[in-house]
């Protein structure tokens, strides 16, 4: 009888998402607020694309790298909240097995995304500023199309790997105990017979690659600020242009590193509640926050006050 259980659980084409059962008592207020921020999301993150793309000014390189940023948290946001905000509404919480798998690989190349992007920007900071003669000549539209496309393809294939390895588990369990489906957590369902191994690998040689993307902006920095150290001209052009960088690479680090010990950590004591809200804070807290760091170049809050003044005299 357990093992026929067992097998209608691992053959299930659904899963269900557990970590809703303590916010079904405050759902109107949580949908609530829930839709005001989403429309926040997409609001600054479309505003700041369009501004870029309209103003020819902002057609550099800097301001492309922000245009995607500002892509992918709305590719990161579509992917949680609209099915967030509808299990709110709903009698029951569950989720296709396949919209599951979907929904993870949304997820992790969306935050890896970020990751590979917050690279390619601090190599841009540190062509612009420390390689001041070559910088035109090696960031061409050509060169940054093919950023752009490591920064996007890199995460998508890796994850698509990692993804289709998790698919291939045989699971013994439907229940996920947060309100969106992540990999680890599909994972931990798979049977206590089945081989993880590849999951395992293929997870550290992402965090390993990933990891590099780090070390490779703190390489960056330390020449930013040796080259800063020695002149004032590039102290300025560093305070402008690359503390609204710091600022969005810290909180993006914090809040991943943040998960990342928790996730080690799997701790129960916690209420449901606060696990969940650790679980999506990569998804509330950088697609707000990254914008809002940028805004306050020079170039990007010109292009504001212009259009706001259009507005006004029209």
């Amino acid at each position: 009888m357990c093992s026929l259980i067992m097998d209608n659980q691992s053959n299930a084409r659904s899963f269900i998402l557990s970590g809703f059962n303590e916010t079904m008592n405050f759902r109107v207020p949580l949908f609530s607020f829930t839709l005001l921020y989403y429309c926040l999301i997409l609001f600054i993150n479309i505003s700041l694309m369009l501004l870029i793309f309209l103003d020819e000014n902002l057609h550099e390189p800097m301001y492309i790298l922000l245009s995607s940023f500002c892509i992918n948290a709305l590719y990161g946001s579509t992917g949680f909240y609209p099915k967030f905000l509808s299990d709110l509404l709903s009698s029951s919480q569950t989720i296709s097995y396949e919209g599951c798998l979907l929904q993870a690989f949304i997820m992790y190349s969306f935050a890896c995304s970020d990751l590979s992007i917050l690279a390619v920007m601090a190599f841009d900071r540190y062509l612009a500023i420390c390689r001041p003669l070559h910088y035109h000549s090696f960031m061409t539209k050509r060169r940054l199309s093919q950023l752009v496309c490591f920064s996007w393809l890199t995460p998508f294939c890796t994850y698509s790997i990692n993804i289709l390895i998790t698919s291939r588990l045989r699971l013994c369990g439907i229940n996920i105990q947060r309100v969106l489906c992540l990999n680890w957590l599909i994972v931990k369902l798979a049977c206590p017979e089945a081989e993880t191994f590849s999951n395992n690998i293929s997870a550290y040689v992402i965090f390993i690659f990933y990891v590099s993307h780090g070390f490779f902006i703190m390489w960056t920095y330390m020449h930013l600020i040796k080259t800063c150290v020695r002149s004032r001209d590039d102290r300025l052009k560093f305070m402008q242009t690359c503390v609204p960088h710091l600022t969005s690479l810290i909180t993006f680090l914090s809040v991943i590193v943040f998960q990342f010990v928790y996730m080690q950590l799997d701790s129960t004591d916690l209420s449901q509640s606060l696990q969940n809200f650790i679980a999506i804070e990569f998804l509330i807290i950088p697609p707000v926050m990254n914008p809002l760091c940028f805004i306050k170049l020079t170039k990007l809050k010109l292009a504001c006050q212009c259009f706001l003044t259009l507005r006004e005299k029209i």
